[in-house]
């Protein structure tokens, strides 16, 4: 099986209310005993203990299911332009326990919060810059779908996303 991503930090991070990283190293280089663990955490978040963000109730994508798993924990853990071709990500998978957080700490100062469009969907993004990475939340009708969470590393895309604050914020002042 083909993996994604690199790793190479301790684990640690310098933000308090972040979870330190699940590294596959821990499970002995163990594939299915590491999916386990981490689709564990994604459950405790996001299916066990439903989070809410700013009153609104959060949802997940269930389908397609794979592995008896939801589409929303494959997007959180895995990359590819279409479903079957997503492989899963090793920073990403690292990352399974920082969505919640992030969500939940949307007003600490830290994170880059905004609206945007996608095609006919309004986007919420939270930028965790420091940490170069990023949680998108999708608004529907009375609720919020977790869409997905992934590593912003590359120039251009930090660019992109500075430019979308960035123009966000100074329309918001505007109002």
């Amino acid at each position: 099986m083909y993996f994604a991503g690199t790793h190479g930090d301790n684990g640690h991070n310098s933000i308090k209310w972040l979870h330190d990283l699940v590294l596959f190293e821990k499970y002995g280089g163990d594939w299915d005993k590491y999916l386990n663990v981490i689709y564990q955490y994604f459950s405790k978040d996001f299916i066990e203990n439903k989070p809410r963000y700013k009153g609104i109730k959060l949802a997940l994508k269930k389908h397609p299911m794979e592995q008896g798993k939801e589409a929303t924990f494959w997007h959180l853990i895995s990359t590819g332009k279409t479903e079957e071709d997503r492989i899963p990500d090793f920073r990403r998978c690292e990352r399974i326990r920082w969505p919640k957080p992030i969500i939940e700490h949307d007003t600490d100062g830290i994170l880059k919060v905004w609206k945007n469009k996608r095609k006919s969907d309004t986007r919420i993004c939270m930028w965790l810059e420091d940490e170069e990475y990023l949680v998108i939340l999708s608004e529907r009708k009375g609720y919020l779908l977790l869409w997905t969470a992934y590593m912003v590393t590359r120039s251009h895309t930090k660019r992109k996303l500075q430019k979308e604050y960035t123009a966000y914020k100074n329309a918001k002042a505007v109002q």
